[in-house]
């Protein structure tokens, strides 16, 4: 009895040891995978034992040397993730013809870019083949600084965009960049707007406890970095004070609104 179930307990693990898994992700761009089948070691049967798509198994007969993933049975949406499993017996390799297809490409073609009014940025685009973020980014502090994302929709017809930009003073500078698995950034015109927002300052410029911002000579919240002298990111926010009491002495430099200042945070 003892004899028969260690037998019961080590057949599973014997049958699993015999099957591998080959996967792939990305996100779903409209497309069909398709995937190479070759036969079994000994000649008899194919490869693959069973394909899932998130989870659920593909509900297609994939007894042949090649076949495909379609994804509309899965009832997915353009832009949503995918992660393809393929279960298989040792021995032999299956592989996949045409993974690029899960991978976004940057096809963009921008009609227009304005703002609609003094804080409203919207453009318009054609030609969008896959679901990748538009990066909306804003000039300041010596540099192209990130402050949102839009969602593309993928759509080959005409898409149109909105988004809410934070202003600082003087003249803003905005545009929208998208990156897609090339690691290549593509970049839109810029966009300028005057603000009416009076420039800002800050107080101390040694200090101990607290860093105030003031416009109008009242104190007002602007977005905030705190660097060190060596180009480490300490704190970032939104606020009309940056609390310094948990930094060492030493000197930092401040970007707010659109200007970088240094201080020096002194001891007690």
């Amino acid at each position: 009895m003892k004899f028969l179930s260690f037998l019961l307990f080590i057949i599973p693990f014997t049958l699993i040891s015999q099957y591998k898994l080959l996967s792939t992700e990305g996100q779903y761009q409209g497309e069909k995978l398709f995937i190479k089948n070759p036969k079994q070691i000994d000649g008899f049967g194919y490869c693959i034992i069973k394909v899932a798509v998130n989870g659920d198994v593909l509900p297609a007969s994939i007894q042949s040397p090649n076949f495909e993933v379609d994804f509309g049975l899965f009832n997915l949406d353009l832009g949503d993730d995918v992660f393809v499993v393929i279960e298989h017996f040792e021995g032999c390799k299956p592989r996949f013809l045409n993974p690029q297809v899960l991978l976004p490409a940057s096809t963009f073609e921008l009609k227009s870019i304005s703002m609609r009014d003094q804080s409203t940025l919207e453009w318009v685009t054609t030609n969008e083949l896959s679901v990748l973020d538009f990066d909306v980014e804003q000039y300041k502090w010596n540099n192209w600084v990130s402050v949102g994302q839009v969602r593309g929709k993928g759509k080959k017809s005409i898409n149109k965009y909105i988004f809410k930009v934070p202003l600082h003073s003087g003249l803003n500078k905005f545009r929208v960049t998208q990156k897609d698995n090339s690691g290549k950034k593509r970049i839109s015109k810029e966009v300028k707007q005057k603000s009416s927002i009076t420039s800002f300052t800050m107080s101390p410029s040694s200090v101990r406890d607290d860093i105030f911002f003031y416009s109008n000579g009242e104190k007002q919240k602007t977005r905030y970095e705190v660097w060190d002298a060596f180009g480490n990111l300490l704190k970032i926010g939104y606020s009309d004070k940056v609390d310094c009491r948990n930094i060492v002495n030493g000197i930092y430099y401040m970007n707010f609104d659109n200007k970088t200042e240094k201080f020096l945070k002194a001891g007690k």
